[in-house]
Parts: structure tokens; C-alpha cells; sequence
């Protein structure tokens, strides 16, 4: 744990933290705030591209990076922010992810721009596009290899004990059973590959998603008149001002960054995966598309869980001295976490138990979700990596390693998973935003092009030779 520890603490020091703001601050100014004035167009592309023999429909890339984006950082990470950064964390989470939906959409029409079509499916992401832009694969190799580690090992360790966690709580089921069925469920769906992991997340992840925010309106709407005052709470602590909470304001930011990159996941590259695998005639449809659901995910589901806390009351808050005082011990002996967002639940309904039940389901849901889009993008990177038969041979070995791991994180203290899956966050974070700061002219030239289309009335077609981008094969074939 010592060694993890520092480890950890490398990759997340203050560098990682407002780094990761200042870089998506660079890509808002580079496009102009592409998340605001394509606004319209990020939602209304959802429903537009269909699925093919080889790709799928944007919804379908949609609903495989919200089931990444849509998690355990929802539900625990969220109710873990206010317990260590006080209230004013939520406000950090806003901020990342309105300036992170720039970062997405970069990576994901990077993603679409370089993919390629391998046995007859689409795939792309970092490795791709920085071995493509490049023309260096050893480059592309480090990406694959680090991704490859952190979805199929580190990762899914977070979820599975998430989930193990909930269904203790809940249903006070061993922490093993929840780990051997959530591997034998995960095993069912991975099995079929990517049309199968697809049709699945399209189904699960707005149904899951629904179901949550409609919980989160009732408790909102039956505590209506305090919303002004949770607004007002979360803006003082955010600056250092509130009375209570504004001595941890650098703890507020760190925290809100911290678990807003990890709900929302831009800049990790994840999302980028899933979509290039969207059938669409241009990339910066995809991209906007990709840009949205980093809104969905912060704005709608988190904020959910952080309303529902807060209107209740069900959290405490650590002093930042590292000595374990609460400035707020609402809900004493509760370790921070899910249990949070349960206790929130059962105060709003009076229903025994209600809040301990569904939000065990919703995070089962959220979480097995997550794990499924994990080995998606680790099979990807499979393919990146390996050909022909090695590259059969090393998904069958991955679908076991990410089982195992699936596993190991349902029995493992939450602590160490946690860390664990930080680590894996941060590799990732740090291999894909240092290269996007190299690569993002061609998904700037792409939106003007995609612009300049949409205003001579024009569905957006991409030419990447036209434009001068070099490389992107894939499209190159389609227009021969």
C-alpha cells in the first residue's frame, strides 16, 4: 500500500489537477467554445447516424461511452467529493466538465478522423490517432499498453467493489457472491464482442439513467424551496467563502477536479473509443455527440446524487488536515461514499429501506455498465496492438484478466480499489492529454470544415484530403 500510495500521489499532485483544467480550457478557446455554440447540434446528432455491418449508430457510441462515463464516480465519487471537499466540490465538477466537454470532443473526433476497419469492425482512439498523426506505432504502443493495463486489471476493480459494497449493504449478500455473479453476467455480454456490448449499453444505460434522475426530481421537487440555498452553498464553499466550509477550498477544487475527471472521463481518452466505432459521414458529428454526453453525465447524473445529498443532509465533511476531523458529522460512523446517496434516499422516502435497495440496483447497473465499457476499450487496444490469430488469442486472455480482476475488486477493501483505479485513471490521463495538445489541429480543421458545410445548407461529407490532413485512411478508401 506504501508503495501504491506514492505512486498515486505522483500521478495526481497539483500538476494532474489543474493541468487537466488548464488544457481544457486551451482546447474551449481553440474551438470557441465548441460546447456552447454547437450546442444544439451535440444533441441533435444523437439520433441520426446508423449502425452498419461494420460500425454502430451514434447512439449506440453514445450509450457505450455514457456506460464508461456513467459509474460508481456518479454515485460514490460525487458523495466521496463533498466528504473531502466540502459542498463546494460539486461546483469544480460543473467547471471541469463544461470546460472537459471541449477535451472530449477533440479526442473523439481525432478518434473517428484516424479510425480504421479491422475483421470487419470500426475501432480507434488515442493509440490510433497518435500512432496515425505521428507515423510513429512505438508512440501509439505506449498509449495501447498503458490502457490496456489500467481497463482490464485496475480499473474494474473500482466497480466490482462498488457493487459488492451496495449489495452487502443492501441485501447482505458476501462481498464474493456479488463478485461471481457480476463475472458471470460480464462473461455472458463480452463474449459477443462489440455489436453485443453495444446493443446492451443502448438498452441499460438510458433506462439506468432515467430511473435515477427521476428519483433525484421527486426528492428535489418535495425540497423545492431549498433549492436557492444548496445553489448558494455550493458557490460560497467553492470560492472560500462560506462560514463553515471555507477553509478547505483547495481540497474543494482538488476533490471536484479529481472525481469530476473520473465521472466524466475527459481527457482519459475512454470515450474516444467507442466513438470510432459510430457510423457517421463526418467526425465532428461523432465528436459533438461525445462532447454531450460529458454534459449528461455531470449535469444530470451527478448533480442528481449531489442534490439528493445535500437537500438531506446525509454527509459528513473532513477538515484538509489530514487528521480525520469532521467540520460536519451529519451522519456519524458512515464511511464516505454510496452509503451517502443510500442514507439520502431513505430520509426522502418513508419507505423502510427504499434508498439502501435502489441505490444498491442503481449502482449494480451503473458499475457493471462501466466494467463492460472497460473491456471494450481493452479489446480495442487488443486489436491495436496484435494481428491474426495472436490478436484471438489475446482478447481470450484479456476477457479472463478483466474476470479476474472483476473479482478481485468485489473482495478488496474499497480503499485500495479505489486507489488502484485512480492509478489507472491517471496513466491514462496523462499519456492522452499530452498528446492531444500535439494532435488538435486536425479536429480543428475538421469543425471549421464541418461549419462551412452546415452553413451552404450541406450535410456535413468528410474529405480528409480536401482539407489537407494526411493519414486518415480509413476515410481515404470510402471516398475511392
Amino acid at each position: 500500500m506504501e508503495v501504491i500510495q506514492k505512486i498515486y500521489d505522483l500521478l495526481w499532485g497539483p500538476w494532474m489537477i489543474y493541468g487537466i483544467m488548464i488544457v481544457g480550457l486551451i482546447f474551449t478557446i481553440a474551438t470557441k467554445g465548441v460546447q456552447v455554440r454547437f450546442l444544439k447540434d451535440m444533441f441533435g446528432q444523437i439520433f441520426t447516424g446508423k449502425k452498419s455491418e461494420a460500425g454502430v449508430s451514434s447512439f449506440q457510441a453514445m450509450s457505450m461511452a455514457l456506460s464508461g462515463r456513467i459509474g460508481t464516480g456518479n454515485i460514490a465519487g460525487t458523495a466521496t467529493a463533498i466528504a473531502f471537499g466540502g459542498p463546494g466540490a460539486i461546483f469544480w465538477m460543473w467547471a471541469i466538465a463544461f470546460i472537459g466537454s471541449a477535451t472530449a470532443y477533440v479526442e473523439s473526433t481525432l478518434a473517428q478522423i484516424y479510425k480504421e476497419e479491422r475483421n470487419g469492425v470500426y475501432r480507434g482512439g488515442p493509440a490510433y490517432y497518435i500512432h496515425k498523426f505521428t507515423g510513429k506505432r512505438w508512440l501509439g504502443m505506449i498509449f495501447a499498453v498503458a490502457a490496456l493495463i489500467a481497463m482490464s486489471f485496475l480499473q474494474p476493480t473500482v466497480q466490482a467493489n462498488a457493487i459488492a459494497d451496495a449489495m452487502n449493504n443492501a441485501f447482505a449478500i458476501p462481498h464474493w457472491v456479488s463478485g461471481l455473479g457480476v463475472c458471470l453476467i460480464l462473461g455472458l455480454i463480452i463474449v459477443g464482442g462489440v455489436k453485443r456490448i453495444a446493443n446492451a449499453a443502448s438498452v441499460i444505460v438510458p433506462f439506468m439513467a432515467a430511473a435515477y434522475i427521476l428519483v433525484a426530481a421527486i426528492i428535489i421537487i418535495l425540497n423545492i424551496d431549498q433549492v436557492p440555498a444548496i445553489f448558494g452553498l455550493i458557490l460560497r464553499s467553492a470560492f472560500g467563502v462560506d462560514t463553515m466550509f471555507g477553509g478547505i477550498i483547495g481540497a474543494a477544487i482538488a476533490w471536484g477536479v479529481k472525481r469530476g475527471i473520473y465521472a466524466n472521463e475527459a481527457g482519459q481518452g475512454t470515450g474516444a473509443h467507442p466513438a470510432a466505432a459510430a457510423e457517421v459521414s463526418h467526425p465532428v458529428k461523432q465528436g459533438l455527440v461525445q462532447a454531450a454526453s460529458v454534459y449528461i453525465d455531470t449535469f444530470l447524473v451527478c448533480t442528481a446524487t449531489a442534490f439528493m445529498v445535500l437537500f438531506t443532509g446525509m454527509y459528513n465533511v473532513q477538515e484538509d488536515d489530514g487528521k480525520g476531523k469532521f467540520i460536519v458529522e451529519n451522519i456519524p460512523g458512515i464511511e464516505a461514499g454510496t452509503a451517502f446517496t443510500q442514507k439520502a434516499v431513505d430520509a426522502a422516502f418513508p419507505i423502510d429501506g427504499f434508498g439502501t435497495i435502489f441505490v444498491a440496483l442503481a449502482l449494480f447497473f451503473f458499475a457493471f455498465t462501466t466494467t463492460m465499457a472497460y473491456y471494450y476499450i481493452a479489446e480495442t487496444n487488443v486489436a491495436y496492438i496484435f494481428d491474426g490469430k495472436r490478436q484471438k488469442i489475446a482478447i481470450r486472455i484479456v476477457q479472463v484478466i478483466i474476470l479476474i480482476a472483476t473479482y478481485f475488486g468485489a473482495v478488496r477493501p474499497s480503499e485500495s480499489a479505489w486507489t488502484l483505479g485512480d492509478i489507472g485513471l491517471g496513466i491514462m490521463v496523462w499519456v492522452n492529454v499530452i498528446s492531444l495538445l500535439f494532435l488538435v489541429k486536425p479536429a480543428l480543421i475538421a469543425l471549421k470544415d464541418f461549419e462551412q458545410q452546415k452553413k451552404a445548407g450541406k450535410d456535413p461529407v468528410f474529405n480528409p484530403e480536401k482539407l489537407g490532413i494526411k493519414n486518415a485512411d480509413f476515410w481515404m478508401k470510402s471516398k475511392k
